[in-house]
């Protein structure tokens, strides 16, 4: 199952390969660059295929915990002054997506979209300290019922150039369910309550949708 913002890039390169290997069997010899040409598309498109799966999830619906909203390395746990929104000190949890991961962003949990934003920004690498402020990102806040306002943010790495957000405000999130995704090599952070008692620990991998990143 594939994600719907790969579609064009996967026809495109579908087309690409196609020409690409008809070009070489009619015009191009020996017989071993042929095959050298078939076996480099095949190989690239290949890759292009898997960064936009979309695996089906079963999510474990909860109101008392907070799932990973996407697949990856937990990369960061700290305390940090979080300014955009909240204005007051915040439990940051950031998840590292390489680009073999899947790129599909999940609600962390059940509520209220009160917040959503995009800032334009660089493509410094995902886990240079400086992405999450001056990176393009985007910033989502779900209001829930046992952990209140939640702060989750997209960010760009070096070499995502697009980040696609489904969140506006006022829709009704559901845990697990797709909110958007990040083309290339990103990262997401959390910004949650001081209090919370988290089940992750660092180099953790997650799976969005799946892992518990925190219980009540």
């Amino acid at each position: 199952m594939f994600h719907k913002e790969g579609y064009r890039i996967l026809g495109f390169s579908l087309l690409a390969f196609i020409i690409i290997n008809m070009i070489s069997y009619n015009f191009i010899n020996p017989l071993w660059l042929q095959s050298t040409i078939l076996i480099v598309t095949a190989v690239f498109f290949l890759l292009i295929v898997q960064f936009f799966r979309n695996p089906k999830r079963k999510t474990v619906v909860s109101d008392s915990s907070i799932v990973s909203p996407v697949d990856g390395k937990v990369v960061v746990i700290e305390e940090v002054f979080e300014k955009e929104y909240f204005n007051e000190k915040r439990l940051q949890v950031s998840v590292f997506m390489s680009p073999i991961n899947v790129h599909v962003t999940r609600y962390p949990v059940n509520g209220i979209v009160t917040y959503s934003k995009y800032h334009a920004g660089k493509y410094l690498v995902a886990w240079h300290p400086k992405s999450s402020e001056e990176n393009e990102r985007t910033t989502v806040v779900v209001k829930s019922n046992q952990f209140g306002e939640i702060l989750y943010r997209q960010v760009a790495g070096a070499l995502a150039k697009r980040i696609v957000n489904y969140a506006k405000v006022g829709d009704k999130a559901k845990q697990g369910e797709d909110s958007g995704f990040i083309k290339f090599g990103s990262r997401v952070d959390l910004y949650l309550p001081l209090k919370t008692k988290l089940n992750v620990k660092l180099n953790q991998k997650v799976k969005g949708g799946v892992s518990i990143i925190a219980k009540n």
